[in-house]
């Protein structure tokens, strides 16, 4: 059986990484998918790919600070598959690094835009697509939930501010039976992590993974499992919530 039969999905983010991981592993599991991303090239090659292992997808690429992108979303998952059934919002940035005494106002505005603002948009159109049931995730970060790190204040702020607009729309759309949830990853090696950022070294390497309990960093695709599970029936009884699937970093003093 597979978990998500006949389901119509939008993905966004999902040219590479975390995005990229869910929309092979949604596909497989018998989703119908409408995947965004900015790079057009990547993100239909992600296509090409879930069409070779027989699974059915349509990209469209753009900036999910556009509301108007946002709209051609949900417009293609109903013309297309007739209805939408999930949405993970999982685009996002880590924005401009650097204490706040030192942030410009224009890097926090881009990264709250970005990684809160496009999250609203998308909860906005897509919740008020969907029909009885559904689901809707937010890839958000314990960084400013469970732990504060230097540096990335803007991406803290915004991704905390994710947390609290899903736990205002699962008490607004639970009568609609739409289940709300935030997917919280620890550390995970995707071409955004600083890990392999240009002239990361194997000591960088060693201090992310060290910060785990299980002193490794994730692979996409256990991301990806997590969301599958939030966006399946297997969570049928679970919404508003920050769920946490990060190795232990929350909790690790070792």
């Amino acid at each position: 059986m597979t978990l998500l039969k006949d389901k119509i999905a939008i993905i966004t983010g999902a040219s590479s990484g975390i995005g990229r991981a869910a929309a092979k592993v949604f596909a497989r599991e018998g989703a119908k998918l409408v995947v965004n991303g900015r790079r057009e090239d990547a993100l239909n090659a992600v296509v090409a790919e879930i069409e070779m292992d027989g699974g059915e997808a349509v990209a469209i690429a753009g900036d999910v600070r556009d509301e108007a992108l946002q709209v051609r979303l949900v417009d293609m998952a109903i013309s297309r598959y007739g209805r939408l059934d999930i949405a993970f919002n999982n685009a996002g940035s880590i924005g401009e690094m650097g204490p706040v005494s030192g942030l410009s106002l224009e890097g926090w505005r881009e990264t709250i835009e970005t990684n809160l603002t496009a999250g609203f948009l998308g909860a906005k159109h897509q919740s008020a697509a969907m029909g009885e049931g559904g689901s809707l995730i937010f890839t958000s970060t314990f960084v400013g939930y469970t732990a504060g790190m230097p540096g990335i204040g803007a991406y803290a702020a915004s991704k905390a501010g994710l947390i609290g607009l899903v736990q205002v729309l699962a008490a607004e759309l639970a009568s609609r039976k739409i289940r709300v949830n935030a997917l919280l990853p620890g550390g995970t090696d995707t071409p955004a992590s600083i890990t392999n950022a240009p002239g990361a070294t194997a000591e960088v390497l060693a201090f992310v993974e060290g910060l785990h309990a299980l002193k490794r960093m994730a692979r996409p695709e256990e991301i990806a499992n997590a969301a599958l599970f939030l966006a399946s029936d297997l969570s049928s009884f679970v919404t508003g919530t920050a769920m946490l699937a990060d190795g232990g970093v929350s909790i690790s003093r070792t």
